[in-house]
């Protein structure tokens, strides 16, 4: 059987080069490292804005990628339709408990997190949740930054509504005192409650910038699921990034299957998939 379909079958050109090119432009662009078994997948979600834009060659679309200065939004589409967006409420359940002890343990004041893979919202709302709860109140002395690199998904983040599919793996309370059920032709939808919005700005970042233009002393910060699509040049470089940012006592979390053994003169593992900012590096 065959698993992807043959040049002969598609709609448009799609060679070597092309994606060699694709893989170049990404990578420049967000640090994305495109594996060969992408590339079925690259030129799928690519298609779909050669077709767009009224194009007949895949050469062309990427020729007005690469010219910034007349498709800076186009750049940006190109980047939204390669990225991945796969999250959940609570996923890797444990940070969350982690997340708890860390803020009971602190004095309660001005407390700042940043999510800086926040796709389309379940992650930091859970970061908001979680504070929440740890605090016993709806206004916990917490701050949240929510930050990624695509601005389709940010959009669904900022909005705050679900299929009411997506909330079921929470318990009965957290569905009553953090969502509310649509009814009418918004039937079958969730809204996350306006307080737990509140603890919340939603802003695009790319990993890769040379200045991310934020404060230091963060107390948490959730970068989990993204440097998997990184080399390791590049995880290093933004860890560079990431670890100056940093309380002395402030936590990073990392998905389970990203290691960074690497980079142990900037951060140091402190517990499951999670890390502190090694002694001596940078500041």
């Amino acid at each position: 059987m065959r698993t992807s379909r043959s040049q002969d079958e598609r709609e448009f050109s799609f060679d070597d080069r092309d994606f060699r090119r694709v893989c170049r432009l990404i990578h420049a662009r967000a640090g994305i490292h495109l594996q060969p078994h992408k590339r079925d997948m690259v030129y799928s979600r690519l298609a779909r804005r050669v077709r767009a834009l009224g194009m007949e060659r895949f050469c062309d679309y990427l020729d007005y990628v690469e010219t910034e200065a007349e498709a800076e939004a186009e750049g940006q589409s190109f980047v939204n339709a390669l990225t991945t967006n796969l999250t959940s409420f609570f996923r890797e359940a444990h940070h969350f408990d982690a997340l708890a002890t860390l803020l009971r343990s602190l004095p309660p004041g001005g407390l700042r997190i940043w999510c800086n893979a926040a796709s389309t919202g379940e992650e930091p709302y859970s970061i908001a949740i979680t504070a929440c709860e740890a605090f016993g109140t709806m206004t916990p002395p917490v701050r949240i930054l929510a930050t990624d690199i695509d601005t389709n998904v940010l959009d669904t983040a900022a909005s705050g509504i679900y299929p009411v599919e997506r909330i079921t793996g929470l318990s009965p309370q957290q569905r009553h005192q953090f969502f509310q059920r649509g009814s009418g032709p918004n039937a079958g939808l969730c809204r996350v409650k306006p307080a737990l919005q509140s603890l919340i700005e939603f802003r695009t970042l790319n990993l890769l910038a040379d200045d991310y233009g934020l404060r230091g002393g963060f107390d948490a910060v959730f970068c989990r699921n993204v440097m998997i699509y990184f080399d390791k040049p590049t995880q290093y470089q933004v860890l560079s990034r990431i670890a100056p940012l940093l309380a002395p006592h402030g936590l990073l979390f990392a998905g389970h299957s990203e290691s960074f053994n690497h980079a142990h003169d900037l951060i140091m593992p402190c517990g499951r998939t999670t890390y502190r900012a090694a002694a001596g590096g940078p500041r």
